[in-house]
């Protein structure tokens, strides 16, 4: 169980839970390891309750991510089309060249704007299509 400043969440299987953390006015949410479908179920009811959160910034770090495919896709364009809803903004920090063509292939580079680092992220600007 992982107690953050947002509740509770409880995973349902194996591998690192997310890591949920306030840092200069944003909230970071840190994936870890494979990010399928079953890392989706685990995560979507943290994603949606840090996405309705009132900060104004959310910045996803894939920076620990092994495995990504379109059920992280899934998962990040949720989060965004939430956060956006409400007037915030996501960021994603990704480095991984595989996660990366993920994002080129399907045209969702210009959509997430992928940063190299958290500092990157925090700074914006936050001017998201």
């Amino acid at each position: 169980m992982l107690q953050t400043e947002l509740g509770t969440y409880e995973p349902e299987g194996s591998g690192p839970p997310p890591s949920v953390h306030r840092l200069d006015g944003a909230i970071v949410v840190e994936l870890h390891g494979d990010i399928d479908l079953v890392a989706y179920q685990r995560t979507v009811s943290l994603m949606d309750a840090v996405a309705s959160g009132p900060e104004p910034l959310i910045v996803v770090d894939l920076s620990r991510v092994t495995f990504f495919d379109c059920s992280g896709i899934s998962l990040l364009m949720r989060t965004r089309r939430r956060v956006r809803g409400r007037g915030g903004h996501l960021r994603v920090v990704c480095t991984d060249p595989l996660t990366l063509r993920i994002l080129r292939l399907t045209r969702l580079t210009s959509v997430l704007s992928p940063v190299p680092s958290l500092g990157a992220a925090l700074r914006g600007p936050f001017d998201e299509a």
